[in-house]
């Protein structure tokens, strides 16, 4: 009976292997074009284990030496699979017969199962030597022992236990001689701390030198991060008007590749051996962000093809000089903050009410009708605001729009106010309480109303007096202990990595119309508005915000008949508006005497206030 079952159990076995060797076949076929051979040859494919379930060269070739010469090693990338090409056929079946179904050593320990192929894939590396201009790395520019200094200079459980050190997302984090605030993207520099760089430190000034870099570098604030295995940290351009040029990066305790990105698409990944130095300086510092992607393993160039390399506890030591007058004076103005700063239009008070008649005004009064079909549902956290009036309160929506948050809380007196007629018309015939006027100039008595929403509003306006003037007014309406919460777009819709919806739509616009060239970037065209001397760049829409006063395109479909057709056509409208960098909304609200913050937050593309 023993040997009975131990057959069945035999034929059961090799019968599911044949069911997924075929199954693997047809996968490569369809995937890489490679057909399977029912004879032996050079060419063996292993079928359930290759880079992305962690299976590495170094483990195949130990497994496969034995039975003889190989020629080559081929570890597609993103696959569960892999080759191995052996000089001799004969070799190629001594592994196969050895190996096929016999050996545990693929993901879990699961049993290998193999098969022939006719040939193997060309696979083309994507590792490059060329590095962003300023980009130096240095191996092998600590010992091991002062490896083993440097990690116990820092004891961050104690520093966690007192305060002293963060938990962050996908980190924990201790900065010394200044904190970089990642709230504001900044440092401090009336604020030094208490830590300095430990001087164990001391030797990276003189050994840089000592190896070759061009200038003396001396360092007075360090960042020290600690990645466990599988956490990594978002792309990013460190704040140009935060920190000097070069910033050095130190990893310690593992390996890890960072990723280089350029705006035009260039994607250089760097791998950052232990105890190794990264130099940014130039053009790598300023103009291409960098990030480590969150992972347990990476995938690495290797003497035959590409492997993996299992991470383990990452710790960086990055140094870097404060910029102490706060304004950086690069040449690379895309992903400067002084320069964009900068770039804020000073439009003249009657400029601007032209601008704002032609390019807000008379457009929402034409596309009225099709925007409020497309603005039904309410913000949840701009609701909750609305909701938490007591009864009897009065709510002013300076803005209302098609009223979507007016009527909402039905134990207040809630009343709407906006610049445009037809807009306003949708308001009456859903019932709600609203009149006409322009939001600098309310024609409300003073401390009157408990609260105020504005709601993408003073985003309209095209100087910063003007919306000054518009915050101004919601404040002298409020009495002395009301509310207001203020929406205006955000030029950054992208947030610790998340997408803003604003973003997000265009994947839907792009599946309805696969055929429409896409990028991701604005191309944003100049458009001459008003005053000859004034030229508005045209926005891309869906794509991130390349200019902080710009005209965004508002496409509308028109139905139209004639004796032989029957089809929409699309006219396009342009809004002028002003979007707001990270503290500016705060700052302007800040400027009213007698306002105090409440809470300020990033939704959805959206920088907020509760004042």
């Amino acid at each position: 009976m023993d040997d009975l079952e131990e057959k069945t159990y035999s034929k059961n076995f090799w019968k599911k292997i044949e069911r997924k060797q075929k199954r693997i076949q047809m996968k490569i076929l369809e995937e890489i074009q490679i057909k399977s051979s029912s004879h032996p040859t050079t060419n063996v494919l292993i079928c359930n284990a290759g880079l992305v379930n962690g299976f590495t060269e170094e483990k195949l070739v130990s497994l496969c030496e034995p039975f003889g010469d190989i020629d080559r090693v081929i570890m597609p990338p993103g696959k569960s699979y892999c080759f191995i090409v052996f000089k001799i056929v004969n070799d190629a079946l001594n592994a196969f017969n050895t190996i096929h179904g016999k050996i545990n050593m693929g993901q879990d320990e699961n049993i290998l199962f193999l098969s022939f192929t006719e040939t193997v894939p060309d696979i083309k590396l994507q590792w490059s030597n060329d590095y962003p201009k300023g980009l130096i790395l240095y191996e092998n520019f600590v010992s091991i022992e002062e490896e083993e200094k440097l990690l116990a200079s820092i004891n961050l459980n104690d520093d966690l236990s007192n305060n002293s050190g963060q938990i962050l997302k996908q980190r924990q984090v201790k900065h010394f001689g200044f904190e970089f605030r990642y709230d504001t993207n900044n440092v401090d520099r009336n604020s030094p701390l208490s830590q300095k760089i430990p001087t164990v430190c001391s030797f990276l000034t003189q050994r840089l030198l000592d190896r070759g870099f061009e200038k003396e570098f001396s360092p007075d604030q360090l960042t020290v991060n600690i990645y466990q295995p599988g956490q990594g940290i978002p792309p990013h351009v460190d704040t140009h008007s935060a920190f000097e040029d070069p910033i050095v990066s130190l990893s310690l305790g593992s390996t890890a590749v960072m990723d280089f990105r350029h705006r035009d698409g260039r994607h250089v990944p760097i791998i950052l051996p232990r105890r190794s130095l990264l130099v940014m300086s130039k053009e790598s510092r300023y103009d291409w962000s960098h990030g480590i992607a969150s992972r347990t393993m990476d995938m690495i160039p290797s003497k035959r093809g590409l492997t993996v390399q299992v991470r383990d506890i990452r710790t960086s030591f990055t140094f870097r000089k404060i910029l102490q007058n706060g304004e950086c004076r690069c040449s690379y103005e895309q992903e400067c903050d002084t320069a964009k700063g900068k770039q804020n239009l000073e439009i003249k008070n009657n400029v601007a009410m032209e601008l704002e008649k032609n390019y807000v005004h008379n457009v929402y009064d034409a596309i009225a009708s099709h925007f409020s079909d497309t603005r039904q549902k309410p913000w949840p956290n701009v609701l909750d605001f609305v909701m938490s009036f007591d009864t009897g309160s009065i709510l002013i929506d300076v803005g209302c729009g098609n009223g979507k948050y007016l009527g909402k809380n039905r134990n207040i007196f809630d009343i709407g106010c906006d610049r445009s007629i037809e807009l306003l018309n949708v308001c009456h015939q859903r019932g709600f309480q609203t009149f006409e006027c322009d939001c600098l100039y309310l024609p409300v008595r003073s401390n009157v109303a408990d609260g105020c929403i504005s709601i993408a509003v003073i985003h309209h306006l095209a100087n910063e007096e003007r919306r000054l003037q518009a915050i101004s007014e919601m404040v002298r309406v409020l009495k002395p202990s009301g509310r207001a919460l203020i929406y205006v777009w955000a030029t950054d819709q992208t947030k610790d990595n998340e997408k803003s919806s604003y973003l997000k739509q265009d994947r839907k616009n792009r599946r309805s119309k696969p055929n429409i060239e896409h990028t991701n970037k604005s191309t944003a065209t100049m458009e001459p508005t008003i005053d000859e001397n004034l030229l508005l760049p045209v926005h891309t829409n869906r794509t991130d915000f390349q200019h902080k006063d710009l005209l965004v395109p508002w496409k509308r479909k028109n139905q139209y008949n004639t004796s032989t057709t029957d089809e929409k056509q699309s006219e396009t409208f342009l809004r002028f508006y002003h979007v707001f960098e990270e503290n500016e909304l705060e700052n302007l609200c800040l400027k009213v005497p007698n306002v105090e913050v409440i809470k300020t937050y990033y939704d959805q593309g959206n920088w907020c206030i509760l004042i």
